[in-house]
This record gives C-alpha cells, structure tokens and sequence, in this order.
C-alpha cells in the first residue's frame, strides 16, 4: 500500500529507507513518519517528541493520519496471521523486488 500510495502522488519513493532510516525516504515527511513507526514499536520515551515534531512540521492531521494508518496495518496484519491467509505465488513473484528491498524473505512460508 506504501508504494502504491508513493506512485499515486508521483514520490519516488526508496522502500530501501524503510529498512534503513538512515536512507531519504523521498517522500516528504516520510523519514518523520519512519521515525514515529520505530517510536511507537520500539521505545516509549521518545514517543512524544516525535508527535510533537509530526505536529510542528506535517500538522496535527498529519499524527492523526499516521496512526490511523499505523494502527489499519497493525490489525490487517493481526487478522492475516491469526487466519493463516496464506501469500500466494503469484502475489510473491510480483512483489519479488520488494521482498529483496526489505530483506523479508525469511518470513515467506514454505
């Protein structure tokens, strides 16, 4: 859905800064969003300085639109694993380039 989205606001997007904050995300904001992300998933304590920065330079709609999204994903991906939804081969295939960007492969069941 993020590429998708990147394509139909015309950024080009590097899905590699996903992976690797420390990459330009191409996407305006999107190094701040990658942040807050890692912020909620990972460490509490700097939470609120990067809402307060997503508020500062994006907006307060901006941190409301970011955890609607956050918390959309979370539960698309709760209700996949918890069904078993399995990710076809074709669906594989087509994102093969993305799989190798994010070095998910692992995670593919065999």
């Amino acid at each position: 859905m993020l590429r998708e989205s990147a394509r139909a606001f015309e950024y080009d997007l590097d899905m590699a800064a996903v992976r690797d904050p420390s990459l330009p995300s191409r996407v305006p904001g999107g190094n701040l969003l990658l942040r807050l992300v890692d912020a909620v998933l990972t460490d509490s304590e700097s939470l609120a300085a990067v809402q307060g920065e997503i508020v500062a330079e994006l907006g307060p709609e901006a941190l409301v639109d970011a955890a609607s999204v956050f918390g959309n994903f979370e539960m698309m991906n709760r209700v996949a694993d918890a069904t078993g939804i399995p990710v076809s081969a074709v669906a594989i295939e087509r994102e093969r380039d993305l799989i190798e960007a994010l070095d998910i492969a692992s995670f593919l069941r065999r």
